[in-house]
């Protein structure tokens, strides 16, 4: 898929499909906003607001419960290339994360600070509120031994694959409820003969990205290298802070960016009343 700038714009032959497409559709859909528009968090959080603060050491995965309204922040504390995540709606383990339909739905393969992650049921999951790196892939996938044997030459390396099997087994669910997952913190591009590839460089030690939860969500995390990460197997320590983050203003950029992050975001109303909540 053809990657859009962080405004959301393509470019090159992409530009004039993306054009035709609001042309024709224009009238019935909202204006979306600018994504320059969307600020970040504080990069210090009080400690009164944290509920939670976890280290996951290279190569190893972490399962963590999230409630509606607290926000996840994943630090890259030493600039390891590439975090895998995974969301479940926490209620019904059988809604979780679906990586073409977050693609799909927001016309967008660059996921970064401002827009949301979709689960298989059209609902919200959470929200991107803040990005300091600015580059996450939802297309590629994460290691396995396969990846890790064809990389490094050796298939018995800790990989993303069998992390997300093992949390996924200690959480009531098996193989065949993980789906492809979200990368945090890799620059992965596609060339003109459509292969993915790594792009430039790669994180800073100490980058972020915080994830509010619109849903409670049980939320996996693997500390695997991406498969595409250059150089050798050296993961290094993330760590993992759950906050209480502020409630979403009515004008939240997350929720009001797009006409399709509306959608969702009814969705989630519509679901939420139904169980008794807002």
């Amino acid at each position: 898929m053809a990657e859009a700038s962080r405004s959301g714009k393509y470019e090159g032959p992409y530009a004039a499909q993306q054009e035709r497409y609001h042309r024709l559709f224009g009238g019935a859909r909202a204006k979306a906003r600018d994504f320059s528009e969307a600020t970040g968090n504080p990069e210090t959080i009080a400690e009164n607001l944290i509920r939670a603060k976890e280290t996951v050491p290279g190569g190893w995965a972490h399962a963590l419960p999230l409630k509606r309204g607290e926000t996840l922040r994943i630090v890259n504390t030493h600039g390891t290339a590439g975090v895998s995540l995974l969301f479940y709606n926490d209620r019904d383990r059988s809604e979780r994360f679906n990586a073409g339909d977050t693609v799909k739905i927001q016309w967008n393969a660059r996921l970064s600070r401002g827009r949301v992650l979709f689960s298989d049921m059209g609902r919200v999951l959470a929200s991107i509120t803040d990005d300091t790196y600015g580059r996450n892939d939802a297309l590629t996938g994460g290691s396995s031994k396969m990846t890790n044997g064809a990389r490094y030459g050796n298939p018995s390396l800790r990989n993303t694959r069998d992390n997300f099997i093992l949390l996924a087994a200690k959480n009531g669910l098996d193989k065949r409820d993980v789906p492809p997952c979200l990368t945090l913190f890799a620059p992965v591009g596609v060339d003109g003969e459509g292969r993915f590839r790594w792009e430039g460089e790669g994180p800073q030690p100490g980058s972020r990205v915080d994830l509010r939860a619109e849903l409670d969500l049980l939320v996996f995390v693997s500390n695997a290298p991406h498969p595409l990460a250059p150089g050798d197997y050296a993961p290094k320590d993330i760590d993992l802070l759950v906050w209480k983050s502020p409630p979403p203003a009515p004008d939240d950029f997350c929720r009001t960016a797009t006409e399709e992050a509306i959608r969702g975001f009814e969705n989630n109303a519509r679901y939420l009343a139904a169980l008794g909540e807002e």
